[in-house]
């Protein structure tokens, strides 16, 4: 361990308790920033942690809604898909704002404000969020494994766990290759859907209207329902913890001037990063739109019957075969993100230190055995219940990690003169708001329907 890697966060005021060790000590600041390069070089040395965010905003728990959202009403929900990206650019910034300022990360933020039964009440709940979230990713991984080479569903989940043997291989050689395996991932995933683009041949005119929010979003019921979901499904709680920890990755300098640099740098790496997740989303949407809407079939919702319609609806067996490997694509990316972001979670928490293998295991089961039990006596049916019931928790969870980052990032006590400015402080509130009473909505009309 590193000088670097050893230095604890800088006290600021406004904190209940000292801030102890740093969030993901293994690779705390191991990667260097060029003092004397370019703007562009330096820029280069942040990009990273936006990339392994965004994959949350892709993965297998938002293809149902885009195909859904696609094949039910062709391209009129695309300035919902839109809609969720901004606020999610929003809420990603404040994440690595709270990281790069207090040196701590989220969770470790809510331990060192709150009180120990709130404290852990929440990490209770976050931690039923990543479980859930995970368990939509293994589900979807096995999905995939099933359409691309038969697999049965039950091995599928299973292999799913050899992941975590990747990750400790990759972070044990520097945690750049981690990133660099999420972001070849995110390239197959955004190439897949180019090329089902194209063969698709949507209609351009009508998709650029589709960016266009109408009346009908709000007044059709049906609609609102669907279009509800998606922006339910985009925003992951898991990924404000895991940006307001990975941004410390980097070494920059402890001074006002090196963390403004880091913010502005650490805010163009998410941005970029989650404009690549809204073309991958608005691309699923509009591949159901002009595959099935526009066919008649509009009634497509689930990830299996689009696999099998896309081939002689589009003529060609490659445009399913594409479907599946960015499917597979998603599921193992997003699942490596969700296994680091239960250990960011854990120690960041309850300060509870164990072996990264040990934790990256514990999450893993945590997912697989569920996804086991429900597949093996309940078939694909049980997978399709248990991926419904993931979407539900992780509603449940999102307000109780929005609200503390608005909480913490808004506080001129917590973060001097990197609190967030007025402006700031109203837009991010509103989509608080927003988030939360959508969340409710779609939360009390699942458990109704």
């Amino acid at each position: 361990m590193n000088q670097d890697t050893a230095v604890t966060p800088a006290e600021p005021q406004g904190w209940r308790r000292a801030g102890r060790r740093p969030s993901l000590p293994e690779a705390y600041r191991s990667l260097k920033i060029p003092k004397h390069a370019s703007r562009f070089r330096k820029f280069l040395a942040f990009v990273g942690p936006g990339y392994m965010v965004a994959v949350g905003y892709m993965d297998p728990g938002n293809w149902a809604t885009d195909i859904a959202g696609g094949s039910q009403f062709g391209y009129a929900l695309l300035s919902v898909i839109l809609l969720s990206n901004l606020m999610a650019v929003v809420l990603q910034a404040l994440a690595g704002k709270l990281g790069i300022v207090t040196g701590r990360d989220l969770a470790q933020a809510c331990r060192d404000h709150y009180s120990k039964p709130v404290n852990y009440a929440l990490w209770f709940l976050c931690e039923l969020a990543i479980a859930a979230c995970d368990l939509a990713e293994v589900i979807g991984a096995a999905i995939a494994l099933n359409l691309l080479f038969g697999i049965p569903l039950v091995y599928g989940v299973i292999l799913t766990a050899i992941d975590v043997l990747l990750i400790l291989f990759l972070q044990n050689k520097g945690f750049r290759y981690l990133e660099s395996f999420v972001i070849a991932l995110i390239c197959v995933i955004a190439l897949c859907f180019g090329a089902e683009l194209f063969l698709s041949q949507p209609a351009i005119g009508e998709v650029m209207k589709g960016f266009v929010p109408t009346q009908e979003i709000v007044t059709d019921p049906s609609m609102l329902y669907i279009a509800i979901a998606i922006l339910g499904a985009t925003v992951m709680p898991h990924n404000l913890y895991l940006h307001s920890s990975i941004v410390q990755t980097r070494q920059f300098d402890q001074t006002e001037t090196g963390k403004r640099q880091a913010i502005r740098f650490a805010t163009l790496d998410s941005t970029i990063a989650l404009f690549f997740a809204l073309f991958i989303n608005a691309a699923i949407l509009i591949v159901a739109g002009a595959a099935f809407h526009t066919t008649g079939h509009a009634e497509v919702e689930d990830i299996g019957e689009a696999y099998h319609l896309l081939a002689p609806l589009l003529g060609t067996g490659l445009a399913s075969v594409l479907f599946g490997v960015a499917l597979l694509a998603s599921g193992q990316n997003s699942t490596l993100t969700g296994t680091l972001a239960g250990q960011i979670v854990m120690e960041g928490f309850l300060n509870l230190r164990m072996p990264a293998w040990l934790r990256r295991l514990i999450t893993r089961l945590i997912a697989i055995v569920p996804a086991v039990i429900v597949t093996a006596l309940y078939g694909e049916k049980g997978t399709t219940d248990l991926l419904i019931l993931s979407q539900v928790i992780l509603s449940l969870q999102l307000s109780f990690a929005v609200v503390p980052l608005v909480q913490f990032t808004s506080s001129k006590k917590k973060m001097g003169a990197f609190a967030n400015r007025p402006w700031l402080a109203a837009i991010a509130w509103t989509i608080t708001v927003l988030i939360v009473a959508l969340n409710g909505y779609l939360l009390v009309e699942t458990i109704l329907g």
